[in-house]
């Protein structure tokens, strides 16, 4: 029989998982946002293979050296929140958080606040390691990003969701374009001056327990695991996050070129 939890906190549900492929993550995140009413924290460190995950209204086009990605064949997904692209690998640690609107005291559920929210509690995750900063929407050791995030809002419930880069390889930003729209923070920095690894900082373990005890001071944290969730799933949910077409990227491919063409006639 699970706990209660402490009087006046709210339960979490707690899911730790390893090297779990993005796409099953993400088709994870997304059924227990729309059709569950718990909240959640899913931590998995690292994913199998390097994948490129747009936001919900990405243009390959425009973010992806599209025939680098087509001919070294990187899936690509379109994932069911905003925010920007990353390209994500066994060195990525992300941190989902699924909460009803009212479950964190104070926070109105909107962007601004649950970014607020998410960033004071990465403040006691790195309390005395580094100097840390949630920097328009973006966490940053100095001037240095580690972390991205992006949002999803319902009319009850928010997901916040985070990919920590760990570590990285430097050939694999080769993937990505700078994006027309950056922080201003960034000025016309370059990926590589742009990033920095958290291994340089803390180890995976104790950035994952951190993690878990600065969230033991907003929620009752309750240990479950995948095969319990899939278990009980809705088996009628249908996910929105999609691995995009060979065709669909070669057709991006087609415009980007052409796009190319008129900018220097």
């Amino acid at each position: 029989m699970a706990n209660p939890g402490k009087i006046g906190v709210p339960m979490m549900n707690l899911v730790r998982l390893k090297g779990v492929p993005i796409l099953q993550q993400l088709h994870l995140e997304e059924r227990l946002l729309r059709t569950s009413s718990h909240n959640w924290c899913i931590i998995n460190d690292g994913t199998n293979q390097p994948t490129i995950v747009m936001g919900v209204s990405g243009k390959p086009a425009e973010l992806l050296e599209i025939e680098s990605v087509l001919c070294d064949q990187i899936p690509v997904m379109r994932r069911f929140t905003g925010g920007g692209t990353v390209l994500v690998d066994p060195g990525t640690i992300f941190v989902t958080f699924i909460c009803n609107k009212d479950a964190v005291a104070g926070i109105q559920p909107y962007p601004q606040p649950i970014m607020s929210w998410s960033g004071a509690l990465y403040n006691k995750v790195f309390q005395g390691i580094g100097d840390f900063h949630l920097r328009e929407n973006d966490y940053v050791f100095g001037d240095r990003k580690f972390g991205g995030n992006a949002q999803s809002i319902t009319k009850n419930r928010w997901i916040h969701h985070t990919s920590f880069l760990w570590d990285y390889e430097v050939r694999n930003m080769d993937y990505l374009k700078l994006p027309a729209r950056v922080p201003e923070y960034r000025l016309a920095r370059g990926h590589l001056e742009f990033i920095c690894r958290m291994k340089d900082y803390l180890s995976r373990s104790e950035f994952i327990n951190r993690t878990i005890e600065a969230a033991k001071t907003h929620f009752s944290l309750r240990s479950t695991d995948l095969e319990a969730i899939e278990t009980t799933a809705n088996t009628k949910f249908c996910p929105s996050t999609r691995l995009l077409t060979m065709q669909e990227l070669e057709i991006a491919a087609k415009f980007a070129s052409q796009s190319n063409v008129s900018l220097y006639q």
